[in-house]
């Protein structure tokens, strides 16, 4: 089984978008039981707190149910309990390195590094371009699973 966390700044929007995404498509394949998904955050600003409104929007226009879901801050046990932790943006990949003391085995990556245009996903809390943000989410989860499916 493949255990995939993915981390954004506040756990409210890029990271259960991403949670919600790839459960869809691994559902889709029939491959539920060949991974764990999850979502978390590197601050505490939103703990508790459900996938934001806009986010939820944006997924359901798409045909992908949001589950429950409470935001939570990722701990240094999710270091060991994942085999990768991926992250939104370069600041992100920078908190999780601070929480976790570095990254000895290799674990943390930025979503869009999966795909042919590697870069930062926007945060749509700033963007307000939840579309956008839905886009480049479905994009790297596409090609996480493409390259896990290998």
């Amino acid at each position: 089984m493949t255990k995939i966390l993915f981390v954004c700044h506040g756990n409210i929007c890029r990271s259960p978008m991403a949670e919600f995404i790839l459960k869809h498509m691994v559902r889709q394949a029939g491959w539920e039981k060949q991974f764990l998904i999850d979502s978390a955050a590197v601050s505490r600003e939103e703990l508790g707190n459900p996938v934001y409104p806009p986010a939820r929007r944006v997924l359901m226009a798409h045909g992908i149910a949001c589950g429950a879901h409470a935001a939570r801050q990722i701990t240094k046990a999710d270091y060991s309990a994942y085999d990768l932790l991926i992250g939104m943006d370069r600041s992100n990949l920078s908190g999780m390195r601070r929480i976790f003391g570095g990254d000895a085995e290799g674990k943390l990556q930025l979503l869009l590094d999966f795909t042919g245009a590697p870069r930062d996903v926007a945060d749509p809390w700033y963007t307000d371009d939840f579309e956008a943000a839905y886009r480049d989410i479905e994009a790297g989860c596409r090609a996480l699973l493409a390259q896990l499916s290998n």
